[in-house]
């Protein structure tokens, strides 16, 4: 039985609030850091590299820490509008993918470094795993979509730069000659990439598609997984999370709300995981 753990894209309180699930979830003896398989898209990226480079319980501790290290950015109503009325045009996706890197990176034209060094604070400069690790990022040059894993030829640092560098808010990552945005533009959690796994669980702290093609609960269908279960933040949840995702002041809030609702969510999750 191959299991997979897909993680969304949502930002600074997404990483805390996934990271705050597993904890609650370990902590009743569900441990999903061992899947076979683990995808990352944005905030999930991080994730992902923190579970399978690290311990779970050192990166949730993380999370309760003051935010040293972070920017301030705000992903608000008209950035997301914004993005939607450019992805939402007709065309071909590629196009529009293409598109949309030219007006982030008209945006932002400056070096995206310091990003760089945000990311290098939350994950380090670790080496890729010897485990099935996937990053997911969008190569706007080709509009084309990427998935990063030990066998790509490129940093894990660099890749999780590329699939967190959501496009409008911060400048497009360039690689080997090539430019990157987050893969979150193609889906929440790009969940398909888990196809051919038996036991497929996604945490998305957005569950909200671009397009009705890309959504998680059709993604999850293609998967051909025996069991699925598809863990988005609660109620109480989204309310201690605040309402920008962005926002590194709503960390720790984010953390511990994932955590109880990890602590919650075991049985069921145990029941799906086995």
């Amino acid at each position: 039985m191959r299991r997979a753990l897909v993680l969304g894209g949502g930002g600074v309180t997404g990483v805390a609030w996934e990271l705050g699930i597993l904890a609650g979830l370990a902590e009743q003896g569900v441990d999903l850091t061992g899947a076979d398989t683990v995808i990352g898209t944005s905030a999930g990226s991080v994730v992902g590299t923190r579970i399978t480079t690290g311990t779970l319980a050192h990166a949730y501790e993380d999370q309760l820490r003051p935010p040293d290290g972070e920017l301030a950015a705000k992903l608000g109503p008209t950035t997301l509008i914004k993005l939607g009325v450019m992805l939402a045009r007709p065309g071909e996706e590629a196009a529009k993918w293409r598109r949309l890197g030219a007006a982030s990176a008209k945006a932002h034209p400056e070096s995206p470094d310091a990003r760089r060094e945000v990311i290098r604070s939350r994950i380090g400069d670790p080496a890729w795993p010897d485990r099935d690790l996937r990053v997911t990022a969008v190569d706007t040059d080709r509009g084309a979509f990427v998935v990063f894993d030990r066998a790509s030829g490129v940093s894990l640092l660099d890749a999780v730069a590329a699939s967190c560098a959501v496009p409008l808010v911060w400048p497009p990552v360039p690689i080997n000659g090539t430019t990157y945005v987050d893969g979150g533009i193609r889906s929440p959690a790009n969940a398909d990439l888990a196809e051919g796994c038996d036991v497929v669980i996604v945490l998305a702290p957005g569950t909200q598609a671009l397009s009705r093609e890309h959504s998680i609960s059709r993604q999850l269908a293609r998967t051909g997984a025996t069991r699925t279960l598809l863990v988005a933040p609660d109620p109480e949840a989204l309310k201690e999370m605040g309402s920008n995702v962005l926002d590194p002041a709503y960390r720790k809030a984010a953390a511990l709300t994932g955590l109880r609702q990890g602590l919650t969510l075991a049985s069921e999750v145990a029941e799906i995981w086995g």
